[in-house]
């Protein structure tokens, strides 16, 4: 039967992108000098277990590609290499180009084959160095301990690998590694077929043979074992020194041959076997397919839509299944004999069936809760280049990683948080000799912290960098007309302007700064999840982007406002507070619309039906309550509403994919009683009431309204 290996790829990728991920973290924590054993078999693992995975699928260039990093690793794990800057930086180019052809292979597009090609070359001319250097200092004289030991004539290792029967169970195929072997020398492999039973009693899923394999060559012994370290649970294993004057194994086996019965012989000798042999994947516990391990999960989601979830998530669902059937049995009992009398255990059971559903639903959405370090694990790498190619030296502390976020959000989150983080590197933080000069420590800190507060995420990047500038910030502005001459601004108004589109205070464009392009981006895409973005920036001392976020885009806390003959659903966490005004409190400036003095600042008045070109029920501010929101930037607006008619948790619908987009709406949901409420988006509304030329975009079709 023809088994579709492809349906295995999609967990091959993911699990293999984990590795590099994890090979980068470990090449960016290795000291320069002796090599950590332990941070380098770490290393190791991740690039052995993605060779033999490439290998086992087919795709030999990244298996290939790997084998000479994995060479260059085992060069240092076992102290013949010491770690330098070069090498590092050299297997971190390295990782890239993995990463690329992997994206490649799992895209189905074309490689760089010139690059690949280039760090190869790298690769082996590193390796071809340290062998060169071996051998000179042989040539004169020095002591070289070599692995295997020429003087009692060891020249390679005798293996006896007996296999367990379940062992092609676990998805392990023997001619994998006897594959591996081949790339480390000569190699014989001699099958020994004895335990094999008549035809009829064959279990097809059980192995019955054992091998005797030969390899000549300068390998270790600890670099053989590793071959097996995957089945070194399943298998008995002895590997012994081979000497030059011990018989063949081919002469060995004569040995044994001629005093076996004849029935006991194995029918045949299989020696160097390279034939591809047919894949066999373990399914409904068949052995269909033998597989790495990197595969042990398969899965046929792509990997862009696949999430890992904990077992204690997955057990918490099905104890609230159970609730639910234990509660619908009750239910449904009722209304088979239901009277007067059973209300009140209606009324029960509705209450429970409530407990349970919002359970449920928080349970779910537990699910799509991933640590923030799934964001943060890239700007180890980003500031290890970026700071080597500027000359300065940073360093990046992490906090935080283990709060969780929305994937959904996680993923539109990155973009932000890139640019961010290369505007601190840039333009924050200053050279190791400006810092000295302003009596800093020359090596400055940049620090990224996640928590949670209320019903937000807030991420911090912060750094204690040269600051905002304020006077460049604003003779820029005046420069572009986008501040009169002689209008002064508060220091937070002046920062406030570096998220206008286009703006830009580099004196020069770079391929990491200048162009003006950015900040304007990052709030758009802040903004457009919900969120918002702010800075606060003291001259000389550093500055501090806080970042807001909800923790989900899928459900909400929304307020049900009502605006003429419209219901509408506002987000909870966007609401400062809300109240009754009197029309004495308003006052109304020319150009300015009208305005409502809040403590200490006026605060816009936003007439909603207005904006939505709706028939008010009533005009007198007096008559509804105001609404008082955060806007853009963290300034605050008041939107006027005729009632304000309950909180509920609202499942979000896109209005985007459904429709189109639509200013000053984020969403819709479909209310208890089956009629649809729009999500009012704050910022739109905003933009809206700042410009109202933007109305032309609010025509809703019937269908949605």
């Amino acid at each position: 039967m023809s088994i579709d290996v492809s349906q295995f790829h999609d967990v091959f990728f993911e699990e293999s992108f984990e590795g590099l991920d994890a090979m980068e973290s470990g090449l960016l924590n290795l000291s320069i000098g002796t090599a950590d054993v332990e941070a380098i078999n770490t290393i190791f693992r991740a690039a052995h277990s993605i060779k033999g995975g490439a290998g086992t699928f087919g795709f030999m260039n990244v298996s290939e590609f790997t084998h000479v990093m994995e060479t260059l690793l085992d060069e240092m794990r076992n102290g013949v290499r010491d770690v330098t800057s070069e090498s590092t930086n050299l297997l971190l180019d390295a990782v890239d180009v993995l990463r690329e052809m992997l994206t490649a292979v799992q895209q189905k597009s074309d490689t760089d084959d010139e690059r690949i090609e280039n760090v190869r070359m790298k690769l082996e001319s590193m390796l071809n160095e340290s062998a060169q250097a071996v051998s000179e200092q042989a040539d004169v004289g020095e002591a070289v301990e070599p692995e295997l030991s020429g003087d009692d004539g060891q020249i390679g290792w005798t293996i006896e690998f007996k296999p367990h029967s379940h062992l092609l169970q676990t998805g392990n195929d023997p001619v994998r590694m006897f594959h591996e072997l081949e790339l480390m020398g000569d190699l014989s492999v001699v099958c020994h077929a004895a335990k094999l039973p008549a035809f009829s009693d064959i279990e097809p899923e059980d192995c019955y043979l054992s091998w005797t394999l030969t390899l000549e060559g300068d390998e270790s012994k600890d670099a053989i074992m590793e071959v097996f370290e995957w089945v070194d649970d399943d298998c008995d294993i002895s590997i012994e020194p081979l000497y030059s004057n011990e018989p063949l194994v081919e002469q060995q086996l004569e040995q044994k041959q001629a005093i076996e019965p004849e029935a006991a012989r194995p029918s045949e000798l299989v020696e160097n076997d390279t034939a591809e042999p047919e894949p066999v994947v373990m399914q409904d516990n068949k052995v269909v397919q033998a597989n790495a391990p990197t595969v042990a999960k398969a899965s046929t989601q792509p990997a862009t839509a696949s999430i890992r979830v904990g077992t204690d998530k997955i057990d918490s669902l099905i104890n609230l299944v159970g609730e639910l059937v234990i509660t619908q049995s009750m239910l449904s009992q009722i209304g088979d004999n239901f009277s007067e009398e059973m209300l009140p255990q209606l009324i029960d059971g509705l209450a429970q069936l409530e407990r349970n559903t919002r359970e449920m639903q928080e349970g779910i959405m537990r699910i799509r809760m991933l640590p923030i370090s799934f964001a943060f694990n890239r700007f180890p790498r980003l500031v290890h280049d970026m700071t080597d190619k500027m000359g300065k030296k940073v360093e990046l502390k992490l906090s935080g990683e283990q709060t969780e976020l929305d994937k959904t959000v996680m993923e539109k989150i990155g973009d932000p948080l890139v640019h961010l983080v290369r505007n601190s590197l840039d333009h924050g933080l200053e050279r190791p000799e400006v810092r000295r000069a302003a009596g800093k420590n020359e090596t400055g800190l940049l620090h990224l912290n996640a928590f949670h507060q209320g019903g937000n995420i807030i991420i911090e990047i912060t750094d204690d960098g040269a600051g905002l500038n304020d006077e460049k910030i604003l003779n820029k502005a005046r420069e572009r007309g986008l501040v009169a001459p002689n209008e002064e601004l508060s220091a937070e108004k002046i920062h406030e302007l570096i998220f206008l589109p286009g703006f830009s205070t580099a004196d020069t464009v770079t391929d990491v700064s200048g162009r003006g392009v950015g900040m304007d981006v990052v709030r758009k895409n802040i903004t457009s999840l919900g969120g918002s973005v702010d800075v606060v920036s003291k001259q000389g001392q550093g500055s501090t982007f806080t970042i807001r976020l909800p923790l989900t885009l899928a459900i909400m806390d929304g307020q049900t406002i009502r605006v003429a003959d419209q219901n509408y659903i506002l987000p909870l966490i966007s609401i400062s507070e809300s109240l009754e005004i009197k029309n004495s409190d308003i006052k109304r400036v020319s150009g300015k619309g009208e305005l409502y003095p809040l403590r200490n600042e006026y605060v816009p008045v936003i007439r909603v039906y207005e904006l939505f070109g709706l028939k008010p029920q009533t005009t007198d501010l007096e008559e509804g309550l105001l609404v008082v929101v955060d806007g853009a930037g963290g300034n605050k607006v008041g939107l006027f509403v005729d009632d304000l008619l309950g909180q509920q948790q609202v499942v979000i619908k896109s209005l985007e994919t459904n429709y189109r987009k639509v200013v000053g709406i984020s969403g819709a949901t479909i209310l208890g009683d089956g009629t649809v409420a729009l999500i009012l988006d704050v910022s739109g509304l905003v933009s809206l009431y700042k410009d109202p030329s933007l109305a032309k975009l609010m025509v809703v079709d019937e269908r949605v309204a």
